[in-house]
């Protein structure tokens, strides 16, 4: 995957490219594109978590077919979660801090917190290859496996959120 960061970098427009010339507006400037590429990234993050919850639809619909309706009740509370996690990672914090910020967020938090949402996309590849095994077990009727894969998901789903949630604490230094 490529770095935002460096493309962001590369598409500074003239009057970006300027403020990176002025005596204190160079920092400015650099934390606005490491806030945009976090930004962008997270956008990213967001889209594959609703494409994975619409994988999960498709489970719920192979369901519906066969009359699972144990495993229909915990997809539907599946599905639930990914839209509450789509919403935490599409809204979450940037890393702002004004000028008068409880906590400063600089340079190197910025560019840690880019690196820790980036880290996040290895948990999408894992959710995608456990929803495609959900779709093979409910397709061969297979109630075991298809009780593990769902059980598989909800761990992963709830290991993203909770490291989610601790991304910008652990910047901020203020993790417990």
């Amino acid at each position: 995957m490529a770095d935002t960061r460096e493309r962001i970098e590369e598409d500074r427009g003239l009057l970006k490219k300027i403020q990176t010339y002025i005596p204190g507006f160079k920092g400015y400037r650099q934390r606005e594109d490491l806030r945009d590429a976090d930004r962008m990234l997270r956008t990213q993050l967001a889209e594959k978590l609703a494409l994975h919850r619409r994988g999960l639809e498709e489970c719920r619909g192979i369901l519906a077919q066969s009359q699972g309706a144990k495993e229909i009740g915990m997809i539907g509370g599946l599905i639930s979660q990914f839209k509450k996690v789509e919403g935490q990672v599409t809204h979450a914090a940037m890393g702002y801090s004004g000028v008068a910020a409880d906590i400063a967020v600089k340079e190197e938090e910025l560019d840690r917190l880019y690196e820790y949402d980036t880290s996040m996309l290895d948990h999408m590849i894992a959710m995608s290859a456990s929803i495609e095994s959900l779709k093979n077990s409910l397709m061969a009727a297979d109630e075991a496996t298809s009780f593990r894969d769902i059980m598989n998901i909800k761990a992963r789903i709830t290991d993203f959120e909770d490291k989610f949630k601790a991304r910008l604490r652990a910047i901020e230094g203020t993790e417990v």
